[in-house]
């Protein structure tokens, strides 16, 4: 698999990475072994997780994998920290929780580091300075070798990385940043990408497959059984990308796949990962058969005319203050 540079860094990372969300609830050991194998053995490198997902079962899991199946120095681990599971305070971005909780990832990852260590969100109860003071000593520790963040809007990613490329030699500059991109979810191109690109950020995009909708199995009224939208606890994340919006952008993907003789997951998957500024889309399959069908995007490039008319169709509204004034 094809390797790009995240960010303005030298740390190379596959172009599509393996995510872990459902891992340890959802997805059990033997198919997280399978899924992790098959990526390992398709070239793949960035496995992308959190201290919350599955209650911490996610890192366990992929620290026992490591421990047999894929060699360490074979993957480069992403992890995310500030989730908190109270419902007064969603996230928590003090240095002392923050630093706490990639202790406790370490653990569960049986490792010494993670390769890059993400703050899961923007804290508005604690100042910025204090929260990106715990990425700078995670990486001056040597606990994380690059720091990122995730889930922060065009003004909280371009401030963070102003404060770390204010003091170089001392601050650690951001490598990353992950947030929801696709052809369903484009609101990142507003503000954040500009911001990511800028600032040398490489953005790593969460549900690229616009959360299994872009695959074309929910067309009509079709629920599979087996899928996210038939599940009791992940039907509310799936729901809001099925409207009429969608199903436009939905059949489109898929009048491009039968013209190029490939399949909607191939498409949707290809046109995000080849956007300016995108470093590696995290897709999060259920099992290898799956992870299968997403790997084999790596052959395909879209053709100009087949990019241009997926992105007329899905066009999000971009107007002032985002676009040039002089233009409108």
């Amino acid at each position: 698999m094809e390797q790009r540079h995240l960010g303005r860094t030298g740390l190379r990372v596959s172009r599509i990475g393996l995510g872990t969300l459902t891992w340890g609830r959802d997805t059990d050991e033997h198919d997280a072994a399978d899924l992790l194998k098959t990526f390992w053995e398709a070239g793949g490198n960035l496995v992308d997780t959190a201290d919350v997902y599955g209650d911490g079962e996610a890192e366990y899991l992929l620290g026992q994998l490591m421990d047999g199946l894929v060699p360490r120095r074979d993957l480069v681990i992403s992890t995310k920290a500030g989730s908190v599971p109270d419902p007064d305070r969603r996230v928590d971005g003090s240095r002392g929780h923050l630093l706490s909780a990639l202790d406790a990832s370490l653990a569960r990852l049986g490792t010494d580091h993670v390769d890059v260590w993400h703050i899961h969100s923007y804290d508005p109860a604690t100042p910025l300075e204090e929260t990106l003071q715990a990425l700078d000593i995670a990486v001056a520790s040597g606990r994380a070798r690059y720091a990122g963040v995730s889930n922060f809007c065009g003004w909280q990613l371009a401030k963070a990385a102003t404060w770390q490329l204010a003091a170089p030699g001392s601050r650690a500059r951001l490598a990353s940043t992950q947030m929801e991109y696709s052809l369903l979810q484009r609101g990142v191109e507003r503000e954040v990408l500009p911001a990511a690109v800028d600032t040398g950020i490489g953005l790593l995009p969460s549900s690229p497959l616009g959360r299994g909708v872009l695959t074309g199995k929910y067309r009509g009224d079709a629920m599979p059984p087996d899928s996210r939208g038939a599940s009791e606890h992940l039907a509310p994340f799936v729901e809001p990308y099925l409207d009429d919006t969608a199903s436009r952008i939905v059949d489109a993907v898929t009048t491009a796949a039968d013209g190029l003789a490939v399949t909607a997951l191939q498409v949707a998957l290809a046109w995000v990962r080849d956007r300016p500024g995108v470093a590696a889309p995290v897709v999060g399959a259920r099992n290898a058969r799956q992870l299968t069908a997403a790997l084999s995007v790596e052959a395909l490039s879209l053709p100009d005319e087949i990019c241009r008319a997926l992105d007329d169709v899905s066009a999000p509204v971009h107007r002032y203050p985002d676009h040039d004034w002089s233009t409108l």
